[in-house]
């Protein structure tokens, strides 16, 4: 069985990805070609915002997006240690110190009533993640930043892409939303990838020239950039997959909701999904005792299994000393020593997630 069923994907939709490469292969246009503008038109009406900028990767949105904004080292941005690094790792290598604070236990998603004691004058931005496909207390946070002074908020929606939240989508919520489309992301390509969403057209304006090293037109560099452009046969690809995308959401809705049915009475802590959104399961994460003899016996059983993730970023060599921690963080080390994927895609069939939650049922017996 997969982790990510990527094959059975590619097996609905090899007709029309091949029409699409097809295309890209025969205009020639590989770098910012005509399927760039088309992708991103169709992204940003999807989103329901005014601009969509694609680039090279789900990293790279975010360090676009702090370098629209002109962070300068020493500047604070508040976020959880409990996500990918590259949410930190961008902020830092910009000169900027990442500010942690603790996560929701039952959501894992950063606690919105813990930000704004961590503000201080330093405070440049606030990135909250949308972490397994939920989108985080966004009106919550908008509104601490407001109070204080009209903070950048920065959605990092890599995993949430297409997620609902209070009637509104996930990238479309705050100053800049990012997303990824890694392959194994909601929505991804066959490489790298990645967006920028903003309704601001200044900073919409100033993400285009930083994706093509700062150039307002051929040769004219009039800010700091980075070769960030997502290239044009990525986005033919993204292209093709949008068009079963809506099918796609209502299936990992449903296939997750599944998942939560299932797991009802075993000694398992299963993530909490808020009234007011949904959750796209980007990962089917739960929390477990004993972790690693539950991973051995599922694997034992032929069920695959990955940790997202293992030790929160306050705690990894490369930021311990470049981070700072006003408060400590238990619900963020907690949950990294006990949370667990299994199996997700919208292509997992019923019989696969039954033969999941026995292998789990029996492991954890």
């Amino acid at each position: 069985m997969p982790f990510i069923d990527l094959k059975a994907q590619y097996a609905a939709l090899k007709d029309r990805i091949a029409q699409r490469m097809q295309a890209v292969l025969d205009h020639g246009q590989y770098i910012m070609g005509p399927e760039v503008k088309e992708l991103e038109q169709a992204l940003s009406a999807h989103v329901g915002v005014k601009h969509c900028i694609t680039v090279a990767s789900g990293t790279e949105a975010l360090l676009i997006a702090l370098m629209a904004l002109d962070l300068q080292p020493g500047d604070e941005v508040i976020t959880t240690p409990f996500t990918f690094a590259a949410t930190a790792e961008v902020i830092v290598l910009l000169g900027g110190v990442p500010v942690f604070v603790d996560i929701e236990p039952d959501s894992c998603n950063i606690d919105a009533r813990l930000i704004e004691a961590a503000i201080t004058p330093r405070t440049r931005a606030i990135m909250p993640v949308s972490l397994y496909g939920q989108v985080a207390d966004m009106d919550e946070i908008n509104a601490i930043a407001a109070r204080h002074g009209g903070i950048a908020v920065i959605e990092d929606g890599a995993q949430s892409f297409g997620a609902s939240y209070r009637g509104k989508k996930s990238c479309g919520l705050s100053t800049w939303g990012a997303t990824s489309f890694f392959p194994s992301k909601p929505l991804g390509c066959y490489g790298d990838g990645g967006a920028l969403f903003t309704d601001d057209d200044a900073l919409a304006q100033a993400a285009r020239e930083i994706r093509v090293h700062g150039q307002s037109q051929r040769y004219t560099h009039t800010r700091l950039g980075v070769g960030g452009r997502m290239d044009t046969l990525q986005c033919a690809i993204v292209l093709a997959k949008l068009e079963r995308f809506d099918w796609e959401i209502q299936q990992r809705l449903a296939i997750g909701e599944r998942y939560q049915d299932l797991l009802a009475g075993l000694p398992v802590q299963r993530l909490a999904v808020r009234g007011n959104r949904d959750c796209v399961w980007a990962q089917f994460t739960l929390q477990v005792a004993d972790r690693e003899a539950v991973i051995a016996r599922l694997n034992a059983a032929g069920i695959p299994t990955a940790i997202h993730y293992p030790k929160p970023l306050h705690l990894q060599p490369a930021y311990a000393q470049r981070c700072r921690v006003p408060v400590p963080l238990p619900h963020a080390e907690a949950a990294a020593a006990r949370v667990l994927s299994l199996p997700m895609s919208a292509d997992l069939l019923p019989a696969q997630q039954e033969q999941v939650v026995a292998a789990l049922r029996a492991a954890l017996a």
